[in-house]
């Protein structure tokens, strides 16, 4: 007789196969780029605690959507430099300075 929560566990359990090792190769593999890209979302969060913004109020001063600081705020987005400077430029801050630290 299978326990409980073994029964719990299969009727649950995913038709879709689990993509867990494909997503921690591409982790490893992208791994000094994201790096990068976290202390850059670190750096906007700081920006946002400390003047009390949303991030409604972050995508109007950088011209984006609000969808798009989330992604960069998850620390996944690939930016270019351009990008970067732009979100300096328009924030006022030096995300290249604080991901340095």
């Amino acid at each position: 007789m299978e326990s409980k929560a073994l029964v719990f566990l299969k009727s649950h359990q995913s038709e879709a196969p689990s993509r867990f090792v494909e997503n921690a190769a591409w982790r490893k593999e992208n791994a000094s780029w994201l790096r990068w890209s976290r202390k850059v979302a670190l750096a906007i969060i700081d920006y946002m605690q400390e003047n009390g913004l949303k991030r409604a109020d972050v995508a109007k001063m950088l011209g984006v959507s609000p969808q798009y600081v989330s992604k960069l705020l998850s620390g996944t987005e690939n930016l270019s430099f351009k990008s970067i400077a732009n979100i300096e430029d328009k924030l006022g801050i030096n995300c290249l300075e604080a991901a340095l630290v």
